[in-house]
């Protein structure tokens, strides 16, 4: 090969978790500039030019070209982000911003959402573009802002401002999928080619206000805690799509096992948290807001729900919320995005399965639909298909679902080497 695309892997992605981009929903955070400028400095030196976009002051993205802008093949777009959700330090059992490195394992908010891949695809590109290995097509770079809060200062405000940056692009790779879990003694590769949609509601209850000492039949937040106690204990029924359908049936082959869903997800023990709701709608109470003085029953209780929905559930998730609660309860939506699903097949798909039997020959590779959301859903607004891919191989007894926002968010140094090993093959086929 001539070069070694997994050198940089993980000095790239400590310098990025040192940076605090620490996204809090609100103006209150640090921004995305001061990592914007170092990405965009270590593209610069192996000549590559880009551009820095703030959608707001602090708020910035990088955007560069690379790869054969003179070919005629369709563009690919490799995204991940910036910023990261914020990190409580007295939680931790190390600085959640310093990226150490204890046992084998790099600690740090980021270290798997997302700043590793930024790590993996900035040594491959690094290492390509001073070697003057070059993919055979056209590649958009992007580095975004704001993800974790719905990408609305990042993906969604780039392609609003500005689509041409994306003109030519058709495929897209980004997170979250790509790494291994182990099911019936085997390595299983999972990767993400569709995303639950997004309805975050907020639940609003009505009463007759008055003082806390006396009897009172209508009260808002007991009309709150009813509709949210009947949502908590719904269980929504499973219903597989394309995804999750060839998923649960490599599950089959390789345990050689059948039963009901909830037995087969069984088998990816805790991953069933995340993998197990790329099969039903799910609604999690994430915020109360009632009252102002202990002995005054107040007029209003309000609540958020975090709602998800599979593909083609968009229209009937709100209704059905709505009958869910009751009609004490007043169910409105506050943020909405559509469910994404694409074909598990395909030249990409192809690449990626390739590229990932170049580093584990005895690698399986099956489908999920993601539980949560990714600038996939920016993308989809310009018809770009996208696709999970940061491909990590990790350790059977590694509860790696769990890390996402954890509380010590850690990735083993060797799953960064073995990443950007996959992925600087994925780029010779893609």
């Amino acid at each position: 090969m001539g070069y070694s695309p997994e050198t940089e892997a993980l000095e790239i992605c400590r310098d990025l978790i040192r940076i605090d981009t620490s996204n809090y929903g609100d103006a209150s955070g640090p921004g995305e500039r001061k990592a914007a400028e170092h990405v965009a400095g270590l593209l610069a030196e192996v000549g590559i030019e880009s551009q820095i976009l703030e959608s707001e002051s602090g708020r910035a993205s990088v955007v560069a070209r690379w790869g054969d802008q003179d070919s005629s093949r369709p563009g690919l777009l490799i995204h991940g982000h910036l910023d990261v959700v914020p990190a409580q330090a007295a939680d931790w059992s190390v600085d959640p911003f310093a990226g150490e490195v204890v046992d084998g394992y790099l600690y740090g908010r980021g270290a798997v959402d997302m700043k590793d891949f930024d790590g993996m695809l900035l040594s491959v590109v690094r290492a390509r573009q001073r070697a003057g290995v070059l993919p055979n097509r056209p590649v958009t770079l992007v580095f975004t802002a704001d993800e974790e809060a719905g990408g609305v200062l990042g993906a969604h405000w780039l392609v609003e401002h500005h689509p041409e940056l994306f003109e030519g692009c058709t495929e897209a790779i980004g997170e979250v999928g790509g790494f291994s879990t182990e099911v019936g003694g085997q390595r299983l590769y999972l990767i993400e080619t569709g995303e639950k949609g997004i309805s975050w509601m907020r639940l609003r209850a009505r009463g007759t206000a008055g003082h806390g000492s006396m009897g009172n039949d209508d009260n808002a937040i007991t009309h709150l805690a009813r509709g949210l106690l009947a949502l908590g204990e719904h269980e929504w029924p499973a219903a597989e799509g394309p995804s999750m359908r060839i998923l649960l049936d490599k599950v089959r082959e390789l345990t050689g096992a059948d039963g009901t869903v909830d037995e087969l997800l069984a088998h990816f023990g805790p991953g069933i948290r995340m993998i197990g709701a790329g099969l039903r709608n799910t609604t999690n109470a994430t915020m109360l807001q009632a009252g102002y003085k202990h002995n005054v029953i107040p007029g209003e209780a309000v609540a958020y729900v975090d709602g998800r929905f599979l593909p083609g559930a968009g229209e009937t998730f709100p209704a059905t919320v709505q009958q869910i609660v009751g009609d004490r309860v007043q169910v409105e939506p506050f943020i909405s995005q559509p469910a994404l699903e694409y074909a598990f097949e395909g030249d990409l798909v192809d690449a990626m399965t390739v590229a990932l039997h170049s580093q584990d020959p005895d690698a399986h590779v099956a489908p999920f639909l993601m539980s949560g959301g990714t600038d996939a859903k920016a993308w989809h607004k310009l018809g770009i298909t996208s696709y999970g891919f940061v491909p990590l191989r990790l350790p059977a007894d590694l509860d790696f679902t769990a890390l996402f926002h954890g509380v010590d968010e850690r990735v083993p140094v060797d799953s960064l080497e073995f990443g950007a090993k996959v992925f600087d093959e994925f780029l010779n086929l893609a």
